[in-house]
């Protein structure tokens, strides 16, 4: 009767473990002296058929610290390639082991991947240890991502180890378990291209196929898988640009089929609106600026096309158009998705030829004024329209054409405004509050910074009085923001 009682509610499968051994490799977490549970996502548990007050005991800190494993998982760490920065090489899980495939209670199907949890095949050199900070910070935001609604990784728990990592300075280790819809990525299919035969091609394709879009039929497959990719990470780019999140490394390793945003090293969301916005301190020349990442999500998805360019036809030059034809398709799926997004944003029901001109105006008279992206749409749903910015005459006059527009729909001024409340959100992660947030953690082993953080980020779409406080921007002492990979 204990052993039930004592049953986390692990219930894996390992269908990853059934592609060609090529993939991945057998490994095993590297245990740690002396783990110690930091948080743990006990409604994330819930969801997935775990009991979140076993998961707190020591049965369940050992297995989020790789010091022991769950009954059935097979622990392996993946192969892949990618671009990074434009240029293409080898990499592979170099600090994470996939420890398998949770199945729900109704079904669902769910990677569970230790990230911190030591060397691989992979590694590269590295350590492949984590540090404290960021794994709290990829919980932090992953956890806002979701609550905003946008598709992402989550973050189930995160244990210190009791080691130290040496970056450039000494820092407290941690492991982070992370949980996705899966980890094929299009440099999954880069490494397959590079590397495999057409028969290994032709096997992730199919297991992709079947683990994300079972709907597909047998007519046209592999194209139908291209355009399902297409058209998921039209909708994903766009809802980061909607929100001003800033991915800050866009590498084909980082472009998750699923359509899931995943790896949260160096993102942050934008304060002042300018596209040209970059926070990663090794992006120099802005490639992964958050003006660009729609096209990047183009050159992106170029990459993976070329990788199934066997299997979409015969002939070479018949592929390839088929492949150009998906991109397009990309491109127009993204203008419809951020222009639908833009004029929910502005509480617009119904469709006008000059929508997308209103909203440039106002990107641009932003941008002028380096007015707050996510105050500024606050402001318009609460309307609040105070300061510099609203009392400007640029603004009065775009204000009365958005006036306008508004009194040509049918739908009331009541339902706009809560179009708008469901669409803006009161509360981003400001970089500068999660910064808090993980000092006090790291620093002084003081939590409650992050929790009410938490707290806060779980309802953005509220507009309530406890949230004023979080939407403040940054005071001018913590710009020029930075964000760093690799932690």
């Amino acid at each position: 009767m204990s052993k039930v009682k004592d049953n986390p509610g692990w219930n894996f499968d390992n269908s990853y473990a059934n592609l060609p051994e090529k993939f991945f490799s057998r490994q095993k977490p590297e245990p740690v002296p002396s783990p110690r549970l930091v948080v743990l996502n006990e409604s994330l548990a819930k969801e997935l058929g775990l009991k979140p007050k076993v998961l707190r005991g020591s049965e369940g800190v050992a297995v989020f610290a790789g010091n022991k494993l769950p009954p059935g998982a097979l622990p392996l760490a993946q192969a892949y390639a990618g671009h990074q920065f434009g240029h293409f090489t080898m990499l592979g899980d170099g600090r994470a082991v996939l420890l398998g495939e949770q199945i729900t209670p109704p079904g669902e199907r769910f990677d569970i991947q230790l990230k911190g949890s030591g060397k691989t095949l992979y590694s590269r050199g590295g350590d492949g240890r984590a540090a404290l900070g960021p794994m709290l910070r990829e919980y932090i935001i992953s956890e806002a991502m979701y609550a905003l609604g946008i598709p992402t990784t989550r973050s189930l728990a995160v244990v210190a180890t009791g080691e130290e990592v040496y970056r450039e300075s000494v820092l407290p280790g941690a492991i982070l378990t992370r949980v996705a819809a899966s980890h094929i990525r299009v440099g999954t299919f880069e490494y397959a291209s590079q590397w495999g035969s057409e028969d290994d091609l032709r096997a992730l394709a199919e297991y992709t196929i079947e683990r994300h879009f079972p709907h597909i039929g047998r007519e046209d497959r592999y194209l139908k898988l291209l355009l399902e990719v297409a058209k998921r990470q039209a909708a994903l780019i766009a809802s980061w640009q909607l929100v001003g999140f800033i991915h800050g490394v866009m590498n084909t390793d980082n472009l998750a089929l699923s359509g899931e945003t995943i790896d949260y090293g160096p993102c942050a969301f934008m304060n002042a609106y300018d596209p040209e916005t970059v926070f990663s301190s090794i992006d120099r020349h802005g490639r992964y600026a958050y003006g660009n990442q729609p096209q990047i999500g183009a050159w992106n998805l170029a990459r993976f096309a070329e990788t199934l360019l066997p299997l979409l036809a015969d002939e070479q030059d018949r592929a390839i158009k088929l492949a150009e034809d998906a991109i397009a398709d990309y491109n127009a799926l993204f203008d419809y998705n951020w222009l639908q997004g833009m004029r929910a944003k502005l509480g617009l029901f119904n469709e006008e030829a000059e929508d997308e001109a209103l909203v440039d105006e106002l990107l641009k008279l932003m941008q002028q004024q380096a007015a707050d992206f996510t105050n500024t749409f606050r402001a318009l749903t609460i309307e609040e329209l105070e300061g510099p910015f609203f009392a400007s005459e640029e603004f009065s006059q775009w204000h009365e054409k958005w006036q306008a527009r508004l009194g040509r729909q049918q739908e009331s001024r009541s339902l706009s405004l809560d179009l708008m409340r469901n669409t803006n959100p009161a509360v981003i992660p400001r970089n500068h509050r999660v910064e808090e947030a993980l000092a006090a953690a790291v620093d002084d082993g003081d939590l409650e910074v992050m929790e009410r953080v938490l707290l806060v980020l779980s309802d953005p779409f509220a507009h309530s009085p406890e949230q004023v406080a979080f939407t403040e921007p940054p005071p001018p002492s913590a710009e020029p923001y930075q964000t760093f990979c690799g932690t």
